[in-house]
């Protein structure tokens, strides 16, 4: 999956981008999905008249109107931030963090003005980001520049929006609105101590979550992030929704050719803990060496699943009737040693929620439209193959196989494990499981020469 990040960059450039990307998929006869990450509404400072040297025990104002900041005398500074109502909103005793959550300060006085004490030292610079982890800020996490670039996101065909500083469920209903019926699907940024608190209600209006640990560290306790990047990954799993782990994952690489100890044992544990994907952000947006990061993340991968604890039947309930058929399918592919399981999907559901159990088997997926398929590409063990017309779920297996055959991705001594749905095209309906050995691999591969 490729992100395009919407917090810098214009139209016009991530147009080309995606255009990039979608030129390199059709030269490399391939899949990805596209993620639109949609800033959201970032607290920040305004302009400074310079940058300040804030000591432990200076005091900083802060201004309801819009200033240029000043140093007013030798330990105190006045500010203003771009979203003041949320002042009024503030208590003594609560935190403010400065400066992406470098700088710490105690809010002392509420009455007319907002004041708090400086708590460690720290330079400030004009436009720094601003959080607040113990005040419900309760603005709108949807802007009109957001709205906008929706829009752009909408008509440019991206597959996955990520919303930012998500509060609620009804954050992720409001953005769902804006899609206006295109089948996008909503990622939750989970990054603020609010939407810990509601994430069930998130997950509910959500088609996946990113653990967004940049603000997420600011917002919570650092110690606890560690064990709510595991509750949220458990989330996920259990719906069978999925979910991204982000931030600082390899950062050293953004400079160096070597990733840390910690960092390699960080994107390892992301994996055994369940995640779909592991993200990189500065590391190969303005990385020295993206190429060399991408491989190494690859390779920390590949090594963590030979010890991951695949074949999840026994953990999950079943989430509807047909779910057992998922259940089955996995448990007798990995059973039967299967080189893969064909799944195809009108909606993409079933391969999902093959994916839910975790089998050590690759999950090999067709649907019948491109809009369904590439954004599979985000889902735990699901490789997108290929679009196939409706026709009868026998001609549809020849046409799987003789893909694959052409792809070179076919083991023509098998087993592999199919699922249909029934009647064809019908979302949700995959109700039909069949073994195919050598010889009926073999048969419908020289099905047409027949006829």
């Amino acid at each position: 999956m490729f992100r395009l990040n919407f917090s810098h960059g214009s139209h016009e450039y991530h147009l080309n981008t995606l255009n990039n990307i979608r030129t390199a998929m059709k030269n490399l006869d391939t899949t990805v999905g596209i993620l639109q990450d949609i800033s959201g509404p970032k607290v920040r400072v305004g302009d400074l008249t310079e940058n300040f040297n804030l000591l432990k025990g200076d005091t900083i104002t802060f201004q309801r109107d819009e200033i240029v900041g000043y140093k007013e005398s030798d330990n105190h500074y006045v500010v203003s931030i771009n979203y003041p109502d949320i002042l009024n909103k503030i208590e003594v005793g609560e935190y403010i963090y400065l400066y992406d959550g470098i700088i710490r300060a105690k809010v002392i006085q509420t009455n007319g003005i907002v004041k708090a004490s400086i708590e460690n030292n720290g330079t400030l610079s004009s436009r720094k980001g601003v959080n607040f982890p113990n005040t419900q800020i309760d603005i709108n996490v949807i802007t009109k520049k957001d709205e906008t670039d929706i829009q752009w996101g909408v008509d440019n065909k991206v597959d996955y929006f990520a919303i930012s500083f998500v509060q609620n469920g009804q954050d992720m209903q409001r953005a769902r609105k804006l899609l206006n019926g295109y089948n996008g699907k909503l990622i939750a940024k989970i990054e603020k101590f609010d939407a810990v608190e509601n994430i069930d209600d998130i997950i509910k209006h959500s088609d996946g979550l990113m653990v967004a640990r940049g603000d997420l560290g600011i917002e919570i306790p650092y110690y606890d992030v560690p064990t709510v990047q595991k509750m949220l990954i458990t989330k996920s799993n259990e719906v069978g929704i999925p979910v991204i782990t982000a931030t600082q994952m390899l950062l050293s690489m953004t400079n160096n050719e070597r990733a840390t100890r910690a960092e390699i044992s960080d994107v390892a544990n992301a994996v055994l803990d369940g995640t779909d994907v592991v993200m990189l952000s500065e590391e190969t947006a303005i990385g020295d060496n993206p190429v060399n990061v991408v491989e190494t993340m690859s390779n920390i991968i590949f090594k963590t699943e030979n010890m991951y604890n695949y074949n999840k039947q026994e953990c999950f309930d079943y989430i509807d009737e047909f779910d057992v058929i998922q259940a089955s399918v996995t448990k007798l592919a990995d059973d039967l040693g299967a080189k893969g399981i064909l799944a195809l999907t009108s909606s993409g559901k079933s391969a999902i929620k093959i994916s839910r159990y975790r089998p050590k088997t690759p999950i090999l997926t067709f649907t019948h439209s491109k809009k369904t398929l590439n954004p599979l590409n985000i889902i735990w063990g699901v490789e997108p193959i290929a679009t196939i017309k409706e026709a009868r779920s026998s001609k549809m297996l020849e046409k799987m196989l003789k893909i694959l055959d052409e792809k070179d991705l076919l083991d023509k001594e098998g087993p592999y494990i199919a699922t249909i749905g029934y009647p064809v095209g019908v979302p949700g309906s995959t109700n039909t499981i069949k073994i195919l050995t050598s010889s009926e691999i073999e048969y419908y591969l020289n099905s047409s020469k027949k006829s």
